[in-house]
């Protein structure tokens, strides 16, 4: 498999420069959650493996013909993000969305991967999976599991690799086991008697009520779940009321829950609720809570995970076998039941002073696409070392 290694990565080194351009076309025509059909042609056409199969509405699974045994799937997003581009380059984005989560990069590495692939030979069939709204709920990989396409092209094993800048650069992370936390959205309608905010004591104020609310969730963190593996709820948006001398009937609060341990999960719900609705009767309220089941937790398969490691060493990588996020991708939905799958982790370092993804200033360089590359390469031969699922 050295040999092949060696092939097939001078191949993609070939094929970096049109690589490169896609990235910059796709970067400055980015399109939103469930609207990504111009970037799916563009990408495919790019392939030069034909349109293969629709699926999720507007992605693709594109083979690519290999030896025999179960294929493998590399899988890159389609979808970009709501937010205004600041970088400034001339293939900044031309809209309202931004690729600020690096799936240009993925994509364009999934096109040199397969097209050297296509060029050298491997032993087992490929599965470009041109994946979308990663980036929203009901998620992409979900309709993807569901519609059988994984089954139909023979896949047992699904290959990701994601840029990111909380990773040093040259550094790559294989991780058994959990990486990504599952998440849960809610809303909390807080109800309670308005009227003048001079006459607090003949009022049942909601929005006193959703602020103790917020800071009482912080029990489920610091006091709920067993530290070790920890918890994160976050409240991200809080509306209620019209004027300062005016106390509204209801307020609300939007938020999420994650969690490490799946087994965590339905306890950590029964205890959301349990706070919300005893602190709305510890202020006179009733509260509504509306519950939106988003990702599970994202489990490395350890097999895949130790032969990745193997090549990525060969590849003069530095691994990382420790790194964990409790950010979530429905990259979940791959691992485990029908499919095993390895998310990979490819460092940036502090890309362009900017230390976070979904940043309007985001931007990787070009040479990453090279280095996620030879990453999903070594998810592609770990797969032909691990056991079978």
């Amino acid at each position: 498999m050295t040999d092949l290694w060696t092939r097939w990565t001078q191949a993609i080194a070939d094929e970096l420069p049109a690589a490169v351009e896609l990235r910059h076309a796709v970067h400055a025509d980015p399109r939103g959650s469930g609207d990504e059909e111009d970037t799916a042609r563009l990408v495919a056409g790019a392939l030069g493996a034909g349109d293969g199969t629709r699926v999720a509405k507007t992605g693709r699974a594109i083979p690519l013909p290999g030896g025999d045994g179960p294929a493998v799937a590399l899988r890159a997003e389609l979808d970009a993000l709501p937010v205004l581009e600041g970088t400034g380059v001339p293939w900044a984005s031309g809209n309202e969305f931004m690729h600020a989560c690096g799936h240009d990069v993925h994509l364009a590495a999934v096109v040199a991967v397969c097209r050297a692939a296509r060029r050298v030979g491997v032993p087992r069939p490929i599965l470009a999976l041109l994946q979308p709204r990663e980036e929203t709920s009901p998620p992409g990989a979900l309709d993807v599991v569901e519609s059988g396409v994984l089954a139909e092209h023979g896949v047992d094993t699904v290959i990701g690799a994601h840029v990111q800048p909380r990773i040093a650069h040259g550094v790559v992370s294989a991780v058994p086991g959990p990486v990504n936390a599952s998440t849960d959205e809610f809303e909390v309608t807080m109800h309670g008697q308005g009227g003048h905010a001079g006459y607090p004591h003949l009022l049942r104020d909601p929005i006193l009520a959703l602020s103790q609310l917020v800071v009482s969730l912080q029990q489920l963190a610091s006091r709920r779940i067993d530290p070790v593996f920890g918890a994160v709820c976050s409240i991200g948006r809080i509306q209620g009321g019209s004027a300062a001398n005016v106390v509204p009937n209801s307020a609300s609060a939007f938020g999420s829950l994650r969690l490490m341990r799946t087994k965590d999960r339905e306890r950590a719900l029964e205890t959301l609720a349990d706070i919300v609705h005893g602190t709305a009767r510890a202020h006179g309220c009733t509260a509504e809570l509306e519950i939106s089941p988003c990702e599970p937790v994202l489990d490395n398969d350890a097999s895949l995970a130790a032969g990745a490691q193997r090549w990525l060493r060969h590849a003069g990588f530095t691994v990382d076998d420790q790194f964990r996020s409790f950010g979530a991708d429905d990259f979940a939905h791959y691992c485990g039941g029908r499919t095993r799958g390895l998310m990979l982790f490819v460092g940036l370092g502090d890309t362009a002073g900017v230390p976070s993804l979904h940043d309007e200033r985001f931007l990787p360089r070009d040479q990453s696409v090279t280095q996620v590359a030879h990453a999903l390469v070594a998810g592609y031969l770990a797969a032909l070392d691990a056991p079978a699922p």
